[in-house]
């Protein structure tokens, strides 16, 4: 096999004056930080830009294909109507509540071309996370597909939202519209965003179990579109391509099979964006299916693919597999959720022509932080790669703050123009997580003396159950609220297909009958199913704490037996609920890096794979 060209000698040739990722440094509340000089400006910028692939089919859902052309054409019609019918103005907020449906693409980038900051509310949540987003953000407009409608029937008239509703099964409430009616527009409303206007609310669950908003700028998201393109330029400048043969012989768009929700920020930064930026085609799934996935990707001849392990064996797994042309496949990567390394060396043999790949980021960084991709993934398939060139990593002393030498385990901190600029509403938690404009992940990690990044351990009360995220803090305060529930402690055991799963350890009040059915039922109707646990053991022993009252969940999981309900309440959840939970991310050109998406320790939706 040739030698690779040094990561050294490749950084340098692709980020030098008048390159294509050539970088610069900007000022961010006095940090001096790198950004991507030839970046798009804005979300408007790159829309308007997306006019050029014409008739091409940008989203493909079904027997529903929808052109680039048809695409613009809505969302300048529907910004027309946010800023002429509603009111919208920049700054204002509006809230996009629905699944992977082609209007979620055409709601996010009309809101953001009317100068409004998006928030995507995770179509998971149960109604009171749904509410509590709506409020938190002072969303003036919702738009939301029947479900969430459904689902939010009983709070919509006390919020008093004007609503856009997308496919509509039935008779609308008052204040509700069917999101077809808008007329669409040749062009887009007049409006000057810049970018470092705010452009996106993520939510991301904290230790606290309270949502906190990511408060993201236009610069912080289309640098991500950079941030991909060079992760997979810079695997073929290692290979012996040159930047000019790049250039000259650019990759076809391709077409992408989405199995990650947009109201992630994998799945909107990373693909859906990344798709636009290159004019690829979406092909999107209503629900996860390894049978319906393989089909996909023969008929669409899908370019790339990127899921949680589980996912992955799957469609390895499915007896179609070998009977399936995926010839067309030329990336594939795993993440979302922990991916042993023999599940890269069976993507490289049962996938030759499909480049491996995985990745790190969070819901602060707007995705990409890290990535490694091709050879460099094989030969070290428990990292999460290199940083890109606009992001510093470092490794630090959790006690002293002190940097780490190569190979010591620390805190992983970040800075770049990545950062988003803190949390929405929540200075005293931006300031603790953003400091002298580093970002504390709260993740353990080491660096390698090549620079690459190894993710250790994730926070003690985060659970990655096939690739979303659940924080134990949320789910207990939950389980807290049953009146018959004395203490509780909820903790991640081990899951074969979904990596981890959600379980739960509760004591009982005295003199009282609860069960872990009860208790189920109980949360059925505060949180999104997928936290729930699949196994509930309840006992009438006190849980171990500490001296300072700090329950021992390390004691606990060691300990934890799951009960024979708890067993066929987990096969019920999965039945529900298994790999769409999505939370991963998929490459969005042929070469593309492989973004996967779940959370960080403090509450920070997370990609990466390890």
């Amino acid at each position: 096999m040739t030698a690779l060209r040094s990561h050294a000698e490749v950084d340098a040739e692709l980020t030098a004056p008048g390159a294509p990722f050539e970088t610069i440094e900007i000022d961010r509340s006095g940090v001096t930080v790198r950004a991507w000089r030839h970046a798009p400006p804005s979300l408007r910028a790159m829309i308007e830009a997306s006019r050029e692939h014409g008739d091409r089919d940008m989203l493909v859902l079904g027997t529903d294909r929808l052109s680039y052309a048809e695409h613009f054409r809505r969302v300048a019609g529907l910004a027309h109507a946010l800023v002429e019918e509603y009111g919208i103005r920049p700054g204002d907020r509006v809230a996009i509540a629905m699944r992977n449906y082609p209007e979620w693409s055409i709601a996010f980038f009309a809101a953001a071309c009317a100068g409004a900051v998006v928030v995507p509310l995770n179509a998971w949540w149960a109604a009171g996370e749904l509410e509590f987003g709506l409020r938190d953000s002072g969303a003036r407009v919702l738009l939301a597909d029947d479900e969430r409608l459904e689902r939010l029937a009983e709070v919509l008239p006390a919020l008093d939202l004007p609503v856009l509703v997308a496919r509509p099964a039935g008779e609308l409430p008052a204040g509700a519209r069917d999101m077809a009616e808008v007329p669409g527009a040749a062009e887009l409303p007049d409006c000057e965003i810049g970018p470092d206007d705010g452009a996106t609310i993520f939510y991301t669950s904290g230790t606290t179990g309270t949502p906190k908003g990511a408060f993201g700028t236009h610069r912080n998201i289309c640098g991500n579109v950079m941030s991909v393109r060079y992760s997979a330029a810079r695997e073929q400048l290692r290979q012996g391509s040159s930047l000019r043969e790049l250039l000259a012989n650019p990759a076809p768009p391709g077409a992408i099979l989405v199995a990650v929700p947009f109201f992630h920020a994998t799945g909107c930064h990373a693909v859906l964006l990344g798709a636009v930026s290159q004019g690829a085609t979406l092909v999107l799934m209503h629900k996860w299916d390894a049978g319906v996935a393989l089909e996909l990707m023969e008929r669409e001849r899908v370019t790339s693919f990127t899921g949680v392990p589980a996912m992955l064996t799957q469609l390895y797994q499915h007896p179609d597999f070998a009977d399936r042309d995926l010839s067309s496949l030329t990336g594939i990567g795993s993440g979302g959720a922990s991916a042993a390394p023999a599940l890269v060396r069976r993507t490289t043999e049962l996938l030759p022509q499909a480049a491996p790949g995985n990745g790190y980021g969070l819901t602060e960084t707007s995705s990409l932080t890290t990535a490694n991709r091709g050879q460099d993934y094989i030969e070290k398939p428990d990292s999460v790669g290199r940083p890109v060139p606009i992001c510093d990593v470092d490794v630090i002393d959790p006690a002293t703050w002190e940097p780490l030498p190569p190979g010591e385990l620390g805190e992983l901190r970040i800075r770049g123009a990545n950062v988003v600029t803190g949390y929405w509403n929540r200075p005293e938690a931006t300031a603790q997580a953003i400091v002298d404009g580093w970002l504390h992940t709260g993740d353990l990690a080491r660096i390698d003396e090549e620079g690459f990044v190894y993710i250790v351990d994730r926070a003690k009360d985060m659970i990655i159950r096939g690739g979303e995220n659940v924080y134990s803090a949320e789910v207990e305060a939950a389980i807290h609220q049953h009146p018959d529930v004395a203490d509780c402690a909820v903790i991640g055991i081990p899951h074969e297909e979904l990596g981890e799963e959600v379980a739960a350890v509760v004591q009982p009040g005295p003199g009282t009958a609860l069960t872990a059915e009860d208790l189920r039922a109980f949360l059925g109707e505060r949180i999104a199913r997928f936290k729930i646990p699949s196994h509930i053991v309840v006992q009438g022993l006190d849980l171990p704490r500490n001296a300072a009252g700090k329950l021992l969940k390390r004691e606990i999981k060691a300990g934890f037996v799951p009960s024979a309900a708890g067993d066929r309440a987990g096969a019920e959840s999965r039945e529900h609920s298994t790999p769409n939970r999505h939370g991963v991310g998929c490459c969005v050109q042929t070469a593309a890096a492989h973004i996967p998406t779940a959370a960080a320790p403090d509450g920070r939706e997370r990609t990466w794979s390890r």
